[in-house]
C-alpha cells in the first residue's frame, strides 16, 4: 500500500502543495481545495464562483475556446465540486491529465495543464473589471436549479432539513450551495468582489500525484498562479457539540406519498480522537452496509422500510439516519431504530456484524490506493482535522477494535434530532 505518508509538503504564494512523486498510473491527479468557514453571508456568493469560473478565463474567454484547450491536452478531465466539510464549505477543482511519456514528442503536459489550471484560477474572463454579465446570470440560475432539485429529491430535502433543524444555530445547517433567495441580489459587482476576497482568504491545498517531484510543482505555482496572497489561514477544528438536550421532534407536511424519517445523533468522537476507528466501526454496524441492523431489522424483517441507512461525518461530529417508510408505520419505525440504537449501547454486536464491517472498511481503504484521487481526499482529510493517521495506521485500528470498544463508541453518540416529512392529510 502507498501511504498518505509519502506526499512531499512544501508552499508558494500562501498555497499549501502536497506532492506524491509515483510512477503507478498513467495520469497526473490535480486536485485544489480552497476552503472557507460556513458563513451566511458568503456561502451562495462562493458557491456561484466557480460556477462562473468554469465559463472562460482571460485567455480563452469564450466557453467553447475553454473546451478546447482541454481537447488540446488530450482530452484532461476537468471539473469542480463545492461541499462541506464541518462547518466548512471547500470548492474543489480537480485535472486528471495523461502523463507527457505516454504521448511521445516534447509535450509538457503538467507543465500546460497548471498554466490552465492557474489561468482559471487567478485569470478568469472580464469585461469592464468584473466578470461577464452573461455568464454570471447563467450560472446563477444553474446553482438556482441544482437548489430546487434538492427540493424536489424529497430524500435528499428530508436529509438537508433534519440537518437544518438539528444544527439551526451553527453554521453546519447551511447547504453548500447557498439560498436561493440570496441569488437575485448578487450581480458581477459583487460577486468579482466576493471572489478576489475568496482568492485572498481561502486555505489553499494544491495536491499532484504523478510523476513529478515537489521542486517543479513549487516552480509551476511560482509561474502559473497569478495572485499575491498575504497569509494562509490554516483550518481550525472545532470541538463537537454533544449536548444533553431533550430529543427534538419536528414534522413538516408536504404533498409526498412515501414518508421520510431522519434521525440526527451528536457525538464528541470526531476525525482527530482516538476513538474514530471505533465510530467508524459503529457507524458500519448501525446503518453503513447492506449487512447493518438498520438495513436487516428495519427494512428486511419488519419490512417497515424502502431504504435505511445511517453516516457519519468525522469531521462534525454528527451521525444520521435516513429512512423511507409508510407514512402510517411512523411511531413502529421510530421504536425499531430506536432499539437498534439501544443494542449498541448495550453491546449486543455479532461476531458476524464485526467481521462483515471490518471487511468493508478493509476493502474501502485497500481500493483507495488504486485511486490518486481517493488517495488525495483521504490525505486532505489530515490537513482538515490536523490529524496524522495513514490509511495502515487507520486499517490497523479498525482490525483492533473489539465488540466493547463498539459499545464505547456507541455511548457517545446521542439521539437529538427526528425529523419526519409526511402528507399533508389530516389525521
Amino acid at each position: 500500500m502507498n501511504t498518505a505518508a509519502e506526499f512531499e509538503r512544501g508552499s508558494r504564494k500562501e498555497f499549501r502543495i502536497h506532492v506524491l512523486p509515483t510512477k503507478r498510473f498513467k495520469t497526473f491527479a490535480i486536485s485544489l481545495y480552497a476552503g472557507v468557514p460556513l458563513q451566511e453571508d458568503t456561502v451562495t456568493k462562493v458557491a456561484l464562483t466557480p460556477f462562473v469560473l468554469r465559463r472562460g478565463t482571460e485567455s480563452y474567454p469564450e466557453t467553447t475556446q475553454f473546451r478546447e484547450q482541454l481537447e488540446h491536452l488530450y482530452g484532461a478531465g476537468f471539473g469542480f465540486d463545492v461541499y462541506k466539510r464541518g462547518d466548512y464549505q471547500i470548492v474543489q477543482f480537480r485535472m486528471d491529465t495523461i502523463n507527457d511519456s505516454f504521448v511521445g514528442g516534447d509535450e509538457q503536459l503538467l507543465d500546460r495543464s497548471f498554466a490552465f489550471l492557474g489561468e482559471v484560477l487567478t485569470r478568469p474572463a472580464q469585461e469592464d473589471g468584473h466578470f461577464r454579465t452573461s455568464y454570471v446570470q447563467a450560472e446563477r440560475e444553474t446553482v438556482r436549479k441544482k437548489l430546487e432539485s434538492v427540493v424536489n429529491d424529497k430524500m435528499r430535502y428530508a436529509a438537508e432539513r433534519s440537518i437544518e433543524e438539528m444544527c439551526k444555530n451553527e453554521p453546519y445547517r447551511l447547504h453548500p450551495l447557498g439560498e436561493r433567495k440570496d441569488l437575485p441580489g448578487i450581480d458581477p459587482d459583487t460577486l468579482t468582489a466576493s471572489y478576489q476576497e475568496w482568492l485572498q482568504q481561502a486555505s489553499m491545498d494544491l495536491y499532484v500525484v504523478g510523476d513529478t517531484t515537489l521542486e517543479e510543482v513549487e516552480n509551476l505555482v511560482q509561474r502559473y498562479f497569478n495572485v499575491d496572497r498575504a497569509s494562509a489561514a490554516d483550518y481550525q477544528t472545532q470541538k463537537a457539540v454533544r449536548g444533553d438536550k431533550e430529543v427534538e421532534t419536528v414534522v413538516e407536511r408536504l404533498n409526498v406519498n412515501q414518508g421520510k424519517l431522519n434521525m440526527g445523533l451528536r457525538t464528541s468522537i470526531t476525525y482527530g480522537d482516538p476513538q474514530y476507528a471505533a465510530a467508524l466501526m459503529y457507524n458500519g454496524i448501525l446503518g453503513g452496509y447492506p449487512h447493518s441492523k438498520l438495513f436487516v431489522n428495519v427494512r428486511e424483517k419488519e419490512s417497515l422500510a424502502y431504504y435505511a441507512s445511517s453516516r457519519y461525518d468525522g469531521h462534525k461530529g454528527i451521525a444520521t439516519i435516513q429512512s423511507g417508510i409508510e407514512i402510517p408505520n411512523y411511531v413502529k419505525a421510530v421504536t425499531i431504530i430506536k432499539q437498534q440504537l439501544d443494542e449498541m449501547k448495550n453491546g449486543t454486536i455479532s461476531d458476524l456484524e464485526m467481521s462483515q464491517t471490518k471487511a468493508m472498511i478493509r476493502n474501502l481503504l485497500k481500493e483507495m490506493q488504486d485511486s490518486a484521487f481517493e488517495m488525495i481526499a483521504y490525505d486532505f482529510n489530515r490537513q482538515l482535522s490536523g490529524k496524522e493517521r495513514t490509511a495502515e495506521e487507520l486499517l490497523a485500528q479498525v482490525e483492533q477494535i473489539s465488540k466493547e470498544n463498539v459499545r464505547e463508541a456507541a455511548e457517545q453518540f446521542r439521539l437529538d434530532t427526528i425529523y419526519f416529512l409526511r402528507d399533508e392529510k389530516e389525521e
